[in-house]
């Protein structure tokens, strides 16, 4: 007994947690050398703290338990390395992955905060703003009296095969003011604010505006936008673009949900 090692000091010279061996023992995975008949210790013997290893390494690259047990004894340097080619792929498609949940939560905080910074929502006026990516979904299509749901399905639905992920914000798009005004509720585009979208709006000055409602509600904000213009002589030119600073993902209260009206100005 004295040639094997306790649990406890497996664990320390593997630097694998006692509680993961004992789970490894139970699942067939990895077993002690010996079990205490007398008291159902678990001892390992010194060179297990090399075997081990097999199955440490590739449960740190996050490889299936199921997948390490059925390749156990049986392994080979090529087995091995289709195991290792097929985890690479793996992890390629986890790192993109991850990367673009951390752009979704980049966009959406920074969406949000530009929201909690609106305190004035009967604001209009004309700010520089930077430019901007995104992804056009396909021309939407309205019937007389039509809502904006069909649509809207219609993008969701073909946003895969434009491998557009829903996760980032939606915003809307109309082709100019003209077709703005006339029907608010009704853009020609909806378009997904991925910052790897290979749309762009430009750099320069918009005249910028607020409401809260729910979505295609925008109260008077149109004739006040227009009498803005009218007012400083403004020429209006490019699309008008709509994106909810605050919508359901941030308040259940669709009467709080707040857009930013924007269309590019000049003097």
């Amino acid at each position: 007994m004295k040639e094997l090692l306790s649990i406890r000091e497996f664990s320390k010279f593997s630097g694998i947690e006692s509680s993961t061996l004992r789970y490894w023992d139970e699942i067939g995975l990895f077993s002690p050398a010996k079990r205490d008949p007398d008291n159902d210790y678990r001892y390992y013997s010194p060179e297990q703290v090399t075997a081990v290893n097999f199955v440490k390494i590739f449960s740190n690259l996050n490889v299936p338990l199921k997948i390490i047990s059925e390749i156990g004894e049986d392994r080979t340097p090529d087995s091995t390395a289709r195991l290792i080619e097929q985890q690479e792929k793996f992890l390629d498609m986890e790192t993109r992955r991850i990367s673009e949940c951390h752009s979704i939560i980049h966009t959406r905080r920074e969406i949000i905060n530009r929201g909690d910074m609106v305190k004035d929502t009967s604001y209009i006026g004309v700010e520089r703003m930077e430019e901007v990516c995104f992804i056009v979904g396909p021309r939407n299509e309205f019937q007389d009296g039509e809502g904006f749901y069909k649509p809207f399905m219609n993008f969701c639905e073909r946003a895969q095969e434009m491998r557009i992920n829903l996760g980032f914000p939606i915003a809307a798009m109309h082709d100019g003011w003209a077709g703005y005004m006339k029907t608010p509720g009704s853009p020609d585009f909806f378009v997904s604010m991925d910052p790897a979208g290979n749309q762009k709006s430009a750099a320069g000055d918009y005249l910028v505006g607020y409401a809260r409602g729910y979505y295609g509600q925008f109260g008077d904000l149109p004739e006040r936008m227009s009498k803005y213009i009218e007012e400083h002589s403004l020429t209006v030119s490019g699309p008008v673009y709509v994106l909810y600073l605050h919508d359901e993902t941030c308040t259940s209260d669709p009467s709080q949900y707040l857009a930013q009206v924007c269309v590019a100005v000049s003097s």
